[in-house]
């Protein structure tokens, strides 16, 4: 079982930028895919990006590509989501999500998830 906090979200102008952290809980972070999701209201939950156990391979979304970087630091049970040239349609909640396998994109392939974090882009 991991148990994972989102923090970092916030109100920022178009164009901007945010650095979003998603702390886990327990001695298996290593083992897990990360993750991270977001839903604007009223919309389904889309895949953003995830990233491998190692962090040695990530994969975007084709609307944060090139904008949006995943890293993790193991030592820290800690994944992040750097956003960069933040646009109005990136408003969502913003959420981290572990999973046993890499690959599945659902959401529904990602047992444990955090809280959310909202992200407002003003334009």
């Amino acid at each position: 079982q991991v148990q994972l906090v989102e923090s970092g979200g916030g109100l920022v102008q178009a164009g901007g930028s945010l650095r979003l952290s998603c702390a886990a809980s327990g001695r298996t972070f290593s083992s897990y895919t990360m993750g991270w999701f977001r839903q604007a209201p009223g919309k389904e939950r889309d895949f953003v990006g995830d990233i491998s156990r190692s962090g040695g391979i990530t994969y975007y979304a084709d609307s944060v590509k090139g904008r949006f970087t995943i890293s993790r630091d193991n030592a820290k049970n800690t994944v992040y989501l750097q956003m960069n040239s933040l646009k109005p349609e990136d408003t969502a909640v913003y959420y981290c999500a572990a999973a046993p396998s890499y690959g599945n994109r659902n959401p529904r392939g990602y047992p444990h998830w955090g809280q959310g974090t909202q992200v407002t882009v003003s334009s």
